[in-house]
């Protein structure tokens, strides 16, 4: 049995991409779902990936759902964090309930996904926890501050986290992907992409999940051992810091 890998919300869009790549990539892979039960169970008959539902939002609901994890598989060496949600509005409207949701979900669950794991990983002298961030915590983005907020903090998680476990054998990296040709990306209006979008990626198109997993899958191995504390941003050249 391979090395096993946790990926959250990793049944659909990026997260079922990176679960695919890290399967194809010869690790055991447990993939996370919060509430679509139908498509958990049409990823899982397609790919032979085991699924747990749990929300990341609760501490005690995401340690549950690890414990089921391990003892099923095995102790946990590779943690995706990739769960996200939005709920869009422009701050002077926005309700207290879309902030709480989108921290909870994008942020607060770092804490309550990471936290089960860690001492695991720092007991073995070995980990790999990559956090799935955005451009939009880069650059932040109007209508999103509670998006560009999390996604922000993600960085900020990454950076001091990972100077806490180098020592120990775990190295902790970023992806901030760009545009990407998921459901929920592909939901925007054409007209709205071909304008006000697409030409100002460099590359002159939209992302594809798999190029998103395959930065998880390096970032994972053995080759990026000396890689911690990094933002790998897969954009297009939509955004260059």
């Amino acid at each position: 049995m391979g090395k096993i890998a946790v990926v959250t919300g990793g049944t659909r869009g990026i997260g079922a991409a990176i679960s695919k790549a890290l399967k194809a990539a010869g690790y055991t892979v447990a993939a996370n779902y919060a509430g679509n039960d139908a498509a958990a169970a049409k990823f899982k008959a397609e790919t032979a990936i085991p699924v747990y539902k749990f929300d990341v939002a609760s501490y005690d609901a995401s340690a549950a759902g690890l414990a089921r994890i391990e003892q099923d598989l095995g102790p946990v060496d590779v943690l995706v964090n990739n769960a996200g949600i939005t709920r869009d509005g422009v701050f002077h409207r926005m309700t207290p309930e879309q902030w709480r949701a989108v921290i909870d979900t994008n942020l607060n669950s770092l804490f309550n996904v990471t936290r089960p794991v860690i001492n695991g990983m720092r007991e073995r002298g070995f980990g790999r926890i990559i956090v799935i961030s955005s451009i939009n915590g880069q650059k932040g983005q109007m209508g999103q501050t509670n998006y560009s907020a999390a996604k922000a903090g993600d960085l900020g998680f990454v950076k001091a986290l990972a100077q806490e476990s180098a020592a120990k054998g775990i190295t902790v990296n970023a992806i901030a992907p760009g545009y990407i040709a998921t459901e929920m990306v592909l939901a925007v209006p054409k007209e709205v992409l071909d304008k006000a979008i697409i030409p100002y990626i460099a590359v002159g198109r939209l992302g594809q999940p798999e190029e998103i997993a395959r930065g998880v899958v390096f970032l994972a191995s053995d080759d990026a051992g000396f890689i911690t504390g990094s933002t790998l941003t897969i954009n297009g050249g939509h955004y260059l810091i």
